[in-house]
């Protein structure tokens, strides 16, 4: 009986669409995977907002385009207010800390 091992290539961890990642780079910091977040949270609010200045001008014509942009950008901008609450709940914390 052979036994053979498994090997599927190479595992992509990365793949959330809000995280921009550069490839080539050996090292990510954690202010880099932030800044990339933040950039993408950025750029939905701004498809959002000019989608939604098309559609205030009428050059929409379809308004479901505009109302899953605006939504994702709602839930974007939702997640990195949650995502600062806790990173301030969490300075407090070690704030109040005692050595």
């Amino acid at each position: 009986m052979s036994v053979s091992g498994v090997n599927s290539g190479l595992i992509k961890i990365n793949q959330n669409s809000f995280q921009k990642v550069e490839s080539n780079s050996t090292k990510t910091s954690f202010a880099n995977v932030l800044q990339g977040y933040l950039e993408n949270v950025d750029t939905t609010v701004k498809q959002a907002s000019d989608l939604t200045i098309k559609a205030a001008a009428g050059e929409i014509d379809n308004i479901h385009d505009v109302t899953i942009a605006s939504q994702k950008a709602k839930v974007a901008l939702e997640l990195t207010v949650t995502i600062r609450d806790k990173a301030v709940e969490a300075y407090q914390e070690m704030m109040r800390m005692q050595f």
